[in-house]
C-alpha cells in the first residue's frame, strides 16, 4: 500500500524500511500518509472513522485489497499516461525541423575559357590554371603552364610548411580545396567565378571569410584574375597570390634559365635562414637581384644559394587601369612575352628550385628550374613586421587583388 501511495503522489518514501514491509512498532494505518482532505483512507481515530470505506478496509479480506489496489493502480496509470489536451498533436502544430546535413563539396572539374587568341583551362581545385595556350611569333599555340593530365595531383597536400612557419595558407590552403563555381560565362567575353567560405579556425586562421576568384579573358591575349575576400567576424591576415609555374617556351621544353626577366622593383625584403623576411629592405643595385632591366635568369642564379625565391618591392612606375607594371618575361626561342600588372605591393620571384623530376602533362618531366613564378602579393611575414604594409583585414572590410597576364610576341 505504501508503494501505491508513493506512486500516486510522485514522492519517494523517506523511510529506511522497505516499502513492502511495515514497521513492527507502528500499526498498519501509519502507512496511510495522505492529506487530511483525502476521503479515501483515514486512520481509525479519525472523527469519521465509522465511514463505510474505513469499515470496508477493516473487514475486507486481503485478496479483495489486492484486487482493489490493482484497479486503483490501473486507473492511476491511465490518468498519468494520458497527455493533456494542450500536449496532444494538432493539425496546426509546426513540424519538428531537424538540422540539415552539411552540403557535400562540389566534385573536381575542369573549365575552358576560349577568347581571342588564347585558351585557358582552369579547375575548381584551388582555382588553378592547368593549361594556357598562347601563340608564338609564328602563330603556333603552345601550352606555357606546368601542370598535370588529371586533377588528382592538384589535391595532394605537399610538405610545403617548414615549422615554425606557415606557407601557402597551411597544409591545406586555398590551392588544395575545391571551390564552388558561382558563375561560368562562355562566348565572346568568357569568365569563370569561384567562391569559397573559409571557416573560423581553418588552418589556424581566425574568423569566417568569404572569398571569390574570377578569371576572364580580355582583348585577344590577356588573362585577368580578380580576387576578393571579406572577413565576417574577426580581423585576419589575408594575402592571396597566384602560383602558376610559367615556361614561355612550352611546359615541356626544359628549364627557364634562358628566359629574360625584368622586375620593376628596386628593393627586396631579405630573408633569414628559413627563407622568411627579416623586416629589412635591401636595394637590388649591385646584387644578383637587380632585374630593373631585362636580364637572363641563368646569368647570375648561381650567386643566389638555392636559386631565386625572394619578395621584391614594386616601385609602381608605369600604371595601366589602376594596376602597376610588375614584371616582364621573354622567351628568346619562341619570342613569347608576358607582362604582369597588379595592385599588390610585392612580387615573389621563384625559379622552381625544388622541382625534381615531377611527371607532368603528356609525360613531360619537370626538373629543377623547369618553370618560374611571379606571385604578386602582400609582403611575407607582414604580420610580424610593423614596418611592412599590413595584411590584416578587419571584419566587413574588403580585401581585393587584381592581376593582368598580358601576352604578346617580340
Amino acid at each position: 500500500m505504501e508503494q501505491l501511495v508513493g506512486v500516486h503522489h510522485h514522492h519517494s518514501s523517506s523511510s529506511s524500511l522497505s516499502p513492502r514491509t511495515p514497521s513492527p512498532t507502528h500499526p498498519l494505518p501509519h502507512l496511510l500518509r495522505l492529506p487530511s482532505s483525502s476521503n479515501r483512507l483515514r486512520p481509525p481515530d479519525h472523527p469519521h472513522s465509522s465511514h463505510p470505506v474505513s469499515k470496508l478496509l477493516r473487514v475486507t479480506p486481503p485478496f479483495f485489497l489486492v484486487l482493489l489496489a490493482a484497479v486503483y493502480l490501473l486507473a492511476s496509470f491511465t490518468i498519468f499516461s494520458s497527455p493533456a489536451a494542450s500536449l496532444r498533436p494538432t493539425k496546426n502544430r509546426p513540424k519538428l525541423l531537424l538540422p540539415m546535413p552539411a552540403p557535400s563539396p562540389p566534385p573536381p572539374d575542369l573549365f575552358e575559357l576560349h577568347g581571342g587568341r588564347i585558351r585557358a583551362w582552369i579547375t575548381n581545385v584551388g582555382a588553378t590554371v592547368t593549361s594556357l595556350l598562347v601563340p608564338d611569333n609564328n602563330g603556333v599555340l603552345g601550352d606555357v603552364v606546368l601542370g598535370f593530365d588529371s586533377l588528382d595531383p592538384y589535391q595532394y597536400s605537399l610538405a610545403i610548411n617548414n615549422p615554425p612557419n606557415t606557407l601557402h595558407g597551411g597544409f591545406k590552403g586555398f590551392d588544395k580545396i575545391i571551390w564552388e563555381v558561382a558563375e561560368y560565362v562562355k562566348g565572346e567575353n568568357p569568365s569563370i567565378t569561384f567562391k569559397y567560405y573559409s571557416k573560423d579556425g581553418e588552418e589556424g586562421f581566425p574568423g569566417d571569410v568569404s572569398v571569390t576568384a574570377r578569371y576572364s579573358i580580355l582583348a585577344s591575349t590577356t588573362l585577368k584574375l580578380e580576387m576578393e575576400a571579406i572577413p565576417l567576424n574577426k580581423a585576419t591576415p589575408i594575402s592571396l597570390a597566384q602560383h602558376t609555374y610559367w615556361n614561355l617556351a612550352g611546359h615541356n621544353s626544359g628549364d627557364v634559365l634562358a628566359h629574360t626577366v625584368q622586375i620593376l622593383g628596386s628593393q627586396i625584403t631579405p630573408v633569414d635562414e628559413t627563407s622568411i623576411p627579416t623586416g629589412e629592405m635591401m636595394p637590388v643595385s649591385g646584387s644578383p637581384f637587380n632585374f630593373l632591366t631585362e636580364t637572363t635568369i641563368g646569368s647570375r642564379i648561381d650567386q643566389v644559394p638555392g636559386g631565386y625565391d625572394h619578395n621584391f618591392v614594386i616601385d609602381c612606375g608605369e600604371v595601366k587601369s589602376g594596376l602597376c607594371h610588375v614584371a616582364k618575361v621573354t622567351d628568346p626561342s619562341s619570342s613569347r612575352v608576358l607582362d604582369i600588372w597588379a595592385d599588390a605591393p610585392g612580387v615573389q620571384f621563384y625559379t622552381g628550385n625544388f622541382l625534381n623530376g615531377i611527371v607532368g602533362k603528356g609525360g613531360a618531366v619537370y626538373g629543377k628550374h623547369a618553370g618560374l613564378c611571379l606571385e604578386t602579393q602582400g609582403f611575407p611575414n607582414a604580420v610580424n613586421q610593423p614596418n611592412f604594409p599590413s595584411v590584416v583585414v578587419q571584419p566587413g572590410e574588403k580585401y581585393s587583388h587584381t592581376m593582368l597576364f598580358e601576352f604578346s610576341t617580340k
